[in-house]
């Protein structure tokens, strides 16, 4: 051992920024069921739907209204737009919750955690480690439900414009664009029930608590916002913005609620990954 190493107490050649790379983490979480089953969800759900409207006929609009759901079957980009307004709200939340919440009380629920730290893995390398792969795989999946919702889309309506609801078409170019940024921001969005998920993951050795918790809460922010009677107390809600993407795929698109639903979302999430960190910097771990 050297005389560095030596004074600084730790191993020749140890260096803690190249402990549990994140490839390694990756290649683990990939192996999961879970994750397998979870992207198997999200690429059925298109053909999913696809069977439904061959079943149910073209969805028609109620009461004379138009609406997105009404639109489905104009084009390929029309069906990636509503596959996403119909998962946004709950479906996408879900492996959401999984992958950040399952990631560290997973491994306290094995009992592998206490090893993996006195590998030594520094606990906020651990953290980041954990939290930049179930962020990159949460992305992923929601990569994942509009890329084949506009390919199974376009092969059964055809490649053509993004009709619009309220009128007007965006060209295929423009759409496509258009639905990157709905992506984009429906991602952000969910950063809240990321930190929820992430912060119980490490306050709880039951997996399932801290998904089914992260869920649970987000679903309590649905109702909050459905309750009218707040009237601008909701605005500090995360739920009252995360449709406002809707505003992005018009002929002349509104930002303003895109950036009000952001900044809320990521005060939120920079709390409770925080909330995370710290905690965990000074849990004993025992599992």
């Amino acid at each position: 051992m050297s005389a560095l190493a030596e004074r600084a107490g730790t191993a020749d050649g140890y260096r803690a920024r190249r402990t549990l790379p994140l490839r390694v983490e990756l290649v683990r979480q990939l192996k999961r069921r879970r994750t397998l089953v979870m992207g198997s969800v999200l690429a059925l759900l298109p053909f999913v739907l696809v069977v439904a409207f061959a079943i149910g006929g073209d969805p028609s609009s109620r009461n004379g209204r138009v609406t997105l759901m009404d639109t489905a079957t104009a084009s390929g980009a029309n069906f990636a737009a509503v596959n996403l307004f119909v998962s946004a709200g709950f479906l996408l939340v879900i492996p959401v919750a999984l992958f950040c919440g399952d990631t560290v009380a997973s491994e306290a629920s094995w009992s592998s955690l206490r090893y993996l730290l006195a590998a030594p893995v520094p606990r906020a390398r651990l953290l980041w480690s954990k939290l930049a792969v179930g962020l990159g795989l949460s992305l992923a999946a929601m990569v994942l439900l509009p890329v084949v919702a506009l390919a199974v889309g376009t092969a059964a309506y055809g490649w053509g414009q993004l009709e619009i609801p309220t009128g007007g078409a965006l060209p295929p170019g423009t759409a496509a664009q258009r639905l990157v940024v709905v992506v984009a921001y429906i991602f952000v969005s969910q950063l809240v029930t990321a930190g929820l998920a992430f912060w119980l993951s490490t306050r709880t050795d039951a997996p399932l608590g801290a998904v089914g918790g992260a869920v649970g809460l987000t679903i309590v922010g649905n109702v909050l916002d459905a309750v009218t009677a707040l009237g601008h107390w909701r605005d500090f809600l995360p739920a009252h913005w995360q449709f406002a993407w809707a505003d992005a795929v018009q002929p002349h698109p509104e930002w303003a609620g895109m950036i009000q639903g952001t900044a809320v979302s990521l005060t939120y999430a920079i709390v409770l990954f925080a909330l995370a960190f710290r905690g965990f910097a000074r849990k004993d771990v025992v599992s």
